[in-house]
């Protein structure tokens, strides 16, 4: 056993020499957009603007077809339930036959998942487990994808937060263009032609991934079994006191903070301003978040998770202004600065991750922070209702207010998340 560890992290030893580059590039090499990088940033952009569009044009599409509510929140609910369910296998699967493969494989099922979705969106739906089953296929594909999105990323780009930056553009940009097209097209009785898009959105992400040229890729040992991937993932997850201290943290965030405010945002917002101004707000939301990404490509602190920390101090504002019935130009300044704030600390979080983990394992310890992270954010939405129902409104916000300060005080507290270091880069 003693043999046999210390093979183990010889070879983790070795693979981050092999994998991990200098800090500064070669001549001619630019830092971030390399040929590889180049192809990722297309392949991750074409599959967040999918992604982006899919919950609009089933939910809208069901709706003006004439189905209730409840059909439309169901068919979420078989979207969402395979990705939060089945990451953490998505992650151990890509540590075993590579990432690049996985999201490939990814990429196809939900090309062919969305052509069906167009077909039986043009013809009708004849029967309801026809449409669950295909949003099961693209949950599951999502839940295959994720867990390389992110280690890809050290694989593509020398310089990890740079190229973390501007991802988070892009995922900006998405988040508002994919939606905003989806309601337009869904709006002209064109719910399929989303799914046509979508495909061909998945197809070029295929394609791109497909084109990558990487090198040698660590892996887990052959022998080892499914499970004990498994198990070996949860002990890297574990050992690390920074890591499951930030989720720990999260996870509170998540189900007291973050979690209820979109939906007690909009019961505020949209019967007093307007459902307009409410996209106003998302919009200036995404333009922060563009700031934000800008300003993490620029900035790099020695404690790059210190610093995201004092970034989260900007998320209240929101919330509070809410409470205070700020006007609705302030609102969006909030919100503007929130979207700074709360994409700086995603930049910080994502590169300490990459930069900090062991490549031959990194695909697992990502897939246990996303179910840990994203997994509470439906039970603090499902609670914000039964909460408001109880307390009040403004007593909810509030508490998402004190919460989230909280949490920036906890991430600053805690003494492994305050003084980690900013790793150079990797290759």
């Amino acid at each position: 056993m003693k043999d046999r560890s210390a093979d183990h992290t010889a070879a983790v030893t070795s693979s981050q020499t092999r994998d991990r580059p200098a800090e500064a590039p070669q001549a001619g090499e630019p830092a971030i957009w390399t040929r590889n990088f180049q192809f990722y940033f297309t392949a991750r952009s074409a599959g967040l603007l999918g992604w982006a569009m899919l919950p609009v044009a089933v939910t809208a599409g069901l709706l003006s077809s004439g189905y209730s509510l409840s059909t439309a929140g169901y068919a979420m609910a078989f979207l969402v339930g395979p990705f939060a369910g089945l990451v953490i296998f998505g992650g151990v699967l890509a540590d075993r036959f590579t990432a690049r493969r996985m999201m490939i494989a990814a990429d196809l099922s939900n090309l062919t998942a969305h052509v069906l979705l167009a077909l039986l969106f043009a013809y009708g739906i004849d029967h309801l487990w026809h449409l669950y089953t295909l949003l099961v296929v693209a949950g599951i594909a999502n839940a295959m994808f994720q867990p390389g999105a992110s280690s890809t990323v050290p694989l593509v780009s020398r310089d990890v937060q740079g190229a973390n930056g501007v991802l988070r553009i892009s995922e900006a940009f998405t988040a508002l263009g994919g939606p905003a097209l989806a309601g337009v097209l869904v709006g002209t009785a064109a719910t399929e032609w989303v799914m046509v898009i979508s495909a061909v959105s998945y197809g070029t992400s295929a394609c791109c991934l497909f084109a990558l040229r990487l090198g040698a890729v660590p892996a887990p040992p052959a022998d080892e079994s499914f499970v004990r991937n498994l198990v070996v993932g949860w002990q890297e997850f574990r050992s690390r006191n920074w890591l499951w201290g930030v989720i720990a943290i999260w996870m509170v965030f998540a189900v007291l903070s973050w979690g209820p405010q979109l939906s007690i945002a909009a019961g505020v917002i949209v019967p007093e301003h307007g459902a307009t101004a409410f996209g106003l707000l998302n919009c200036a939301f995404g333009a922060g978040t563009v700031a934000g990404g800008v300003l993490a490509m620029r900035y790099k602190p020695a404690r790059p998770l210190a610093a995201g920390a004092v970034a989260m101090l900007a998320y209240p504002l929101y919330p509070l202004g809410i409470v205070l019935d700020w006007p609705v130009w302030l609102l969006a300044v909030a919100q503007v600065v929130v979207g700074v704030g709360i994409t700086f600390w995603g930049v910080m979080w994502a590169t300490s991750v990459q930069t900090q983990v062991p490549g031959e394992v990194l695909n697992r310890v990502h897939a246990y922070e996303v179910a840990g992270s994203v997994g509470m954010f439906p039970v603090g939405s499902a609670l914000a209702g039964p909460a408001v129902g109880a307390f009040g409104t403004d007593e909810v916000l509030l508490v998402g207010v004190v919460v989230a300060l909280l949490t920036a005080a906890a991430l600053l507290a805690a003494r492994p998340i305050r003084t980690l270091g900013r790793v150079p880069g990797r290759a």
